[in-house]
């Protein structure tokens, strides 16, 4: 078979990548997400997108994603390859000098259906053969004007938190007991908890909502409950993060969080809510549940 060429793209032959046909069954395509350059309008910028082409033509491609103002990528969200071309698609990940989580999005009902189910294992095996492994699956949410506002339970109060020092407090204890994948993998690391709190905390500074949308929750004696962030992400206006502190969990605090959150991006004019869970955090799912956000996606995270 012939060699594989393994490559960046430039701008001049960014056009290289619409020449692999996506039968629009898992990942971007799907969900109505197209392939363009930064300087054409789009997300992608071409130093940052692989090709493997072979014979000249393109069998296996990688497009990794940022914000406008990172610095390096922040997730391969983009990865796909021409039929019997699996292991094309592992040596461009294996090649490229990029490396970033992968983040598959998948429709909410993939596990019923055979193609969807088979194009996504594809992708998934593909990406174990390149060094990657599967850290979770989760649910991806969204909410609309049109399923109503839940009401207001009214048993916590919430503020604005000015203080990064005390927002980076409260994280800590709310994950230092966590079902979160994504602290717990940073927990494991050899930052600990303290990384994992400053995950979070770099992730809210690196949305561009304002940062007095930050809000702790405080019980009616004055005791912290938890904190809330509403914030828009390049995408728009979602659930930044719900967080309930250990000793204040068992009554459903966290569905109150939720609510005043949604309320509170609702009144900032959203036309839309995206939030997101790991579907082995049971208690955040009934909370979405309950708060009429819907199951739009399911989405499996590789590292």
């Amino acid at each position: 078979m012939t060699d594989l060429v393994v490559r960046a793209l430039t701008e001049s032959d960014a056009h290289l990548f619409h020449t692999l046909q996506d039968p629009g069954l898992v990942g971007r395509a799907p969900f109505g997400h197209s392939y363009a350059t930064v300087r054409e309008g789009g997300e992608y910028r071409p130093e940052w997108t692989w090709v493997a082409l072979r014979d000249g033509v393109v069998v296996a491609r990688a497009a990794w994603w940022s914000g406008p103002d990172d610095t390096e990528p922040v997730l391969l969200n983009w990865f796909d390859f021409a039929d019997g071309e699996d292991e094309a698609g592992s040596e461009l990940l294996r090649r490229a000098t990029l490396h970033a989580e992968y983040e598959l999005m998948l429709p909410a009902d993939w596990r019923e259906r055979p193609d969807v189910t088979a194009a996504a294992e594809s992708r998934i095996a593909a990406a174990r053969a390149a060094g990657m492994e599967p850290l979770v699956e989760r649910y991806r949410y969204e909410w609309t004007p049109a399923f109503g506002l839940p009401e207001r339970p009214g048993r916590l109060v919430f503020r604005p938190e000015p203080d990064d020092a005390v927002i980076l407090d409260v994280l800590r204890r709310v994950h230092s007991v966590t079902l979160d994948a994504h602290a717990r993998r940073a927990i494991e690391g050899p930052g600990g908890l303290e990384q994992a709190a400053q995950e979070e905390l770099d992730f809210f500074h690196w949305c561009p909502s304002p940062r007095s949308w930050w809000q702790l929750a405080y019980t009616p004696g004055g005791e912290v409950a938890g904190i809330q962030v509403p914030a828009r992400n390049p995408g728009g206006p979602c659930i930044g993060f719900i967080g309930v502190v250990p000793e204040q969990r068992g009554h459903g605090y966290g569905y109150d969080l939720l609510v005043e959150c949604t309320h509170f991006l609702a009144a900032e004019g959203a036309e839309f809510i995206a939030g997101a869970t790991d579907r082995g955090n049971a208690p955040m799912a009934a909370a979405f549940a309950r708060a009429g956000h819907r199951v739009v996606q399911e989405r499996i995270h590789l590292v």
